[in-house]
């Protein structure tokens, strides 16, 4: 199967039977295909995006950098000529695959109607749109952040099709922490006066809260060093100091923090469903690699005939470093956690893009 790079498709795969129970009638997946798949179906390489992320991992035929650019490509780390790397959408997402802003049966979008859903349900849809694409086996699945839980879900629900599988920034189950930063995200888009439920499809959208969950979020995924070398105090208007403002708001301004994050939220509410936002989050919050099959050693034993690589990032205060310690110790063989040196905090695994290549290469991907 040949395909070009950098393009948008979709596959119906059909109803889809939920974990939580209720059924999705009819579940369109969209992807991104870069390289060729052979013959025998296996040296197929699936590529899981983060919370907000998108399909595009690279420009391929578009003119649009991918959020790995350089990663994957002819001839580099992921070589399309050799291998065939397919990225989905998750489910419940507002990028072609079915989510609450999906037209349901009735003519109207989902919206407050679409289901709750979980990391699980999302790696079930796609195992069905990997089977219509003819993929037998992965020669790796691959994820950062969110997309790191759906990689390790791959390996504990379908190992016999997972040969290797890297966890990147990711964990096996979320802190009370790491839930309490997600639900003030979630609270802000639904305390939003447009929110109306989420049936908000016909009138305006809930950008006020999408861009505060998007500031609350973004403040976690960057270090705090990172932003105090970068920021610090300053003023947007002049670089100088503001620490008067707040003293005589009449002289007015704005930290260049501030600023930051404003254009942070501007930017997610142009291109994303705050009802997405929402699914995506309980989802990702909800997910627990030990959840139905005992302990976390239990569970993750089940892959023991997949090879793993387990990277953190070690400025990360969202998903601490000691998380990913936590399954590497948990999983079958001995696991050793790569370190991947930032100073930017949890977004190193996508600023770092030759760290996390170099990464690869000397692991899943190593010549054989």
């Amino acid at each position: 199967m040949g395909q070009g790079g950098g393009v948008l498709r979709s596959i119906e795969i059909g109803a889809l039977p939920l974990e939580a129970g209720g059924v999705l009638p009819s579940v369109t997946m969209a992807f991104e295909c870069w390289g060729t798949l052979n013959a025998a179906g296996d040296n197929a390489v699936l590529i899981q995006h983060a919370l907000t992320g998108s399909t595009h991992v690279s420009r391929g035929e578009s003119e649009e950098d991918g959020w790995w650019e350089g990663l994957v490509g002819p001839c580099a780390v992921i070589d399309t000529n050799k291998y065939f790397v397919v990225c989905a959408n998750m489910l419940g997402g507002c990028y072609g695959t079915t989510g609450p802003s999906s037209i349901a049966e009735d003519g109207k979008p989902y919206g407050s109607r679409f289901p709750f859903i979980t990391i699980r349900d999302s790696v079930e849809a796609e195992a069905r749109l990997s089977s219509r694409l003819g993929v037998t086996s992965w020669h790796a699945v691959i994820g950062g952040s969110m997309g790191g839980a759906r990689a390790l879900e791959w390996a504990l629900m379908y190992p016999e099709k997972v040969r290797r599988c890297a966890v990147v920034a990711s964990c096996a189950s979320s802190t009370a922490e790491q839930i309490a930063f997600a639900q003030a995200q979630v609270l802000a888009i639904r305390q939003d006066p447009h929110f109306v439920g989420g049936d908000y499809y016909d009138g305006a959208a809930p950008t006020t809260g999408l861009g505060l969950a998007r500031r609350i979020a973004h403040i976690t995924y960057r270090s705090e060093p990172e932003m105090g070398q970068r920021f610090g105090r300053k003023s947007q208007d002049d670089g100088g100091t503001i620490s008067h403002v707040r003293l005589a708001p009449e002289v007015g301004g704005q930290f260049q923090i501030e600023s930051y994050l404003d254009h942070q939220a501007h930017k997610l509410v142009g291109r994303f469903d705050a009802n997405s936002y929402i699914v995506i989050t309980e989802a990702l919050m909800s997910h627990d690699a030990s959840r139905g099959r005992g302990s976390l050693e239990q569970a993750l034993k089940v892959a023991s005939g997949v090879e793993f690589m387990v990277a953190a990032v070690n400025s990360d205060r969202l998903y601490f470093p000691t998380q990913s310690e936590e399954l590497a110790a948990a999983l079958p063989g001995n696991v050793v956690v790569a370190s991947i040196d930032s100073p930017i905090g949890h977004d190193g695994f996508l600023t770092e893009v030759a760290a996390v290549g170099d990464l690869l290469a000397a692991s899943l991907f190593r010549a054989q």
